[in-house]
């Protein structure tokens, strides 16, 4: 699975003297005819071949385009597949990211490996189950219904010597029956699905025997180093690499826009480099991390109207209070720990890439363009992915290793250092809210005009009982370039749009709950209807221990909600503020959460954990800082993530709701980590934050006025 890692091949085989119309083939050859099935377009195959293998020693191969991220997809989709199929879990193996061997997949982002690929995967393991209990009563002379299946095995009722195991039925090769229309189990027969399962990749990272893209090594590899730009859009004047030569075994190649020096040992190609004097032209710098939000409300497109109810002048004519606010966010960077990276090989006209990437597929589209070759002369593996966070999707050094590996015939490996990390990165992009609403002299929600530049539609619509309102947004993080309103490319960062949209939301709402004398849990169940975000709220301040009491109320409590692409999310934190030095220490967070079907408790409350840790990231320090198109911040020393020490107590609450289809955790709890630790502050100190992140200058300023 990892590394040069591959599934052995098989020869043809047929099944002689059984019964039943079916033939058995390579996987491979399935997964190779698999595109022109589909017309050449990509999309998920409905041959279950495509997703599993049974092997001869009952081990059942798991075959899926996604790619594990540390988010522990390999073991919540594994349950998926045990479940459906009828194996025991610890039998199920998993082949992920892996372009030859996989199933096409668009990329592990959105929450969508079990919201979207998880019915598929169930579909087509429930029908491979169906086809060999067919089988398995056509070899037993049995009717069906007068079998059972339990780990792999067909027996008969009441006389369990009377059975066949699926590896004595399929003796490792393809099944070619295939039946329509069939169910998937319900939540009251499930097994394996809603109970813990070990993580599928716990001891290879715990014992250090996890590789990643960088890890990966091949005899004479060279080791790339690429002349950067000291800023987006500057050109390329000149290079003078003849310096290069006094480093021996130093190679230097000029391909268009790329120049590389290349050495087999990576020291040795950083000393290179260095060597390396090249002159650039470059733009005056028209904004900055100051001035960039006037830039943002000056240039940006005209907005659509996401939703639209009621009438706002009619509303503001009943309001006894208006609250007209604006909110800001910064660039925001993913910094994974493992930086991109990829190693390139071309033999007998084929190009395998091994990639760090959260998009298998469509960096295998993109070396294709890139070289020259045909989609099935290139191969991209995925193996275990240090972090991606959403900014894993570009592919820069897949195609740069590709590129150097067909001139030099060599492999070659691309690992981003620090700083390239951060000048490739694609940024949560800067953002403005502006919110304009009112209260009733009843205390009650009379209008609400929410207007979001930049940041993305995504969830900006809000989900309480508001008479007269509109949603509209203007500019988003799709297109993952500039365009004239971002010096850099930007992109999607964990729940895409909804941290941003989610502090102001919130914020706002806590304003008006303040405005009102009520209690903010007491003010959001008033203005919501929806039975799903009433329970997450009331779990959530049950675990919290919440006692009602308007704010600011000097205990430093906060509550904010959300959701995300149909998961509901109340989180409650607590906070204590340094007055003299701005500083904001976040001791206890309770996470309540509706996804519907859980998959592993376990991984939710993982996820749950990673996501609130993170949040507090963007929530008090992340900030990228920058100059026109030269990115100011480099490394860790001028970019401060959260740390060990930082963290809260976290109690997660999981709703049971096993009838409603999964609906994912990967993204939903970091969602109001923004906005709860911005209530917390005012319901400490009454100041309120309306920048994010929420910095120690930001909050002493604050507390001044």
């Amino acid at each position: 699975m990892n590394g040069e890692g591959n599934l052995s091949r098989r020869e043809f085989l047929s099944l002689a003297g059984a019964s039943g119309l079916y033939v058995f083939f390579r996987i491979e050859d399935l997964l190779a005819q698999e595109p022109a099935r589909l017309g050449g377009r990509p999309g998920y195959p409905t041959d279950f071949n495509a997703y599993l293998r049974i092997g001869e020693d009952g081990r059942t191969t798991c075959l899926v385009g996604k790619v594990e991220l540390g988010q522990g997809a390999m073991t919540s989709l594994a349950q998926l597949l045990a479940e459906e199929l009828d194996v025991p879990f610890g039998s199920v193996d998993m082949v992920m990211g892996d372009t030859d061997l996989c199933p096409w997949d668009m990329g592990t982002f959105g929450s969508l490996s079990i919201r979207q690929f998880g019915p598929v995967l169930r579909s087509a393991a429930a029908e491979a189950r169906a086809v060999l209990l067919q089988l398995g009563a056509e070899r037993l002379q049995v009717p069906p219904d007068r079998l059972q299946v339990k780990d792999g095995v067909i027996s008969k009722l009441g006389d369990p010597g009377t059975h066949i195991t699926y590896a004595q039925l399929v003796q490792g090769r393809r099944i070619e029956r295939h039946l329509e229309k069939v169910p998937v189990k319900p939540p009251k027969e499930f097994r394996v699905v809603g109970r813990a399962a070990a993580r599928k990749d716990a001891l290879e990272k715990v014992t250090g025997r996890a590789r990643y893209a960088a890890d990966i090594g091949l005899p004479g590899t060279l080791h790339a180093r690429i002349v950067r730009p000291p800023a987006h859009g500057a050109t390329l004047k000149d290079a003078d690499t003849d310096r290069v030569a006094n480093v021996p075994g130093a190679t230097v190649i000029r391909d268009g826009d790329l120049i590389a020096v290349l050495h087999e040992c990576p020291d040795l190609a950083d000393r290179a480099l260095a060597l390396v004097k090249a002159q650039f032209d470059r733009p005056a710098p028209a904004v900055d991390d100051a001035t960039i939000f006037g830039h943002l409300l000056k240039n940006a497109p005209a907005a659509q109207t996401l939703g639209e109810s009621g009438n706002l002048e009619e509303g503001e004519k009943s309001a006894a209070a208006v609250f007209d606010r604006t909110y800001l966010n910064s660039y925001v960077a993913h910094t994974p720990m493992e930086t991109h990276s990829a190693l390139a090989r071309i033999e007998n006209g084929k190009v395998t890439v091994w990639a760090s990437t959260q998009t298998p597929f469509g960096i295998k589209a993109q070396v294709a363009q890139a070289l020259g070759f045909p989609p099935e002369k290139v191969r991209i593996i995925t193996p275990y992915v240090g972090g991606g966070f959403g900014g894993k999707s570009a592919s820069r050094q897949a195609i740069e290793a590709a590129r150097l590996a067909r001139i030099t015939g060599r492999p070659v490996q691309v690992v981003f250092d620090r700083a390239e990390e951060f000048f490739y990165d694609t940024f949560r992009p800067a953002a403005v809210v502006k919110i304009r609403s009112g209260l009733t002299s009843a205390g009650k929600i009379a209008f609400w005009d929410f207007k979001v530049l930049c940041a993305g539609e995504r969830e900006a619509k809000h989900f309480y009982d508001i008479p007269n309102q509109r949603t509209v947004s203007a500019g988003g993080w799709q297109g993952g370039q500039p365009t004239g309103l971002h010096p850099f490319a930007v992109g999607p960062w964990r729940a895409p749009s909804v941290n941003t949209n989610t502090f102001a939301r919130e914020s706002q709402i806590d304003i008006m709950a303040a405005k009102a004398g009520s209690d903010p849990l007491q003010f959001r169940l008033s203005h919501v209807s929806d039975p799903r975000m009433v329970r997450v709220l009331k779990a959530a301040a049950e675990a919290f221990r919440w006692t009602p009491k308007p704010a600011p109320s000097g205990r430093g409590f906060g509550v904010a909600c959300a959701t995300y692409l149909g998961t509901y999310v109340a989180t409650f934190a607590e906070v204590a503020v340094d007055r003299a030095t701005g500083r904001v220490r976040v001791s206890r967070v309770v996470c309540a959460q509706d996804m519907g079907l859980v998959v592993n408790p376990d991984g939710a409350r993982q996820q749950t954990e990673g996501a609130i840790a993170m949040g507090l990231g963007y929530a008090l320090t992340e900030e990228v800082r920058f100059r026109g198109g030269e990115v100011l911040t480099r490394n860790f020393d001028t970019y401060e993530v959260p740390r060990f020490s930082w963290l809260p107590t976290i109690e997660t609450v999981l709703i049971e709701n096993p009838d409603t289809p999964a609906s994912g955790c990967g993204e939903p709890p970091i969602v109001c980590m923004g906005a709860v630790v911005a209530n917390a502050i005012h319901d400490a100190t009454g100041a309120r934050l309306f920048q994010l992140p929420m910095t120690p200058a930001r909050i002493k300023a604050a507390l001044r006025t």
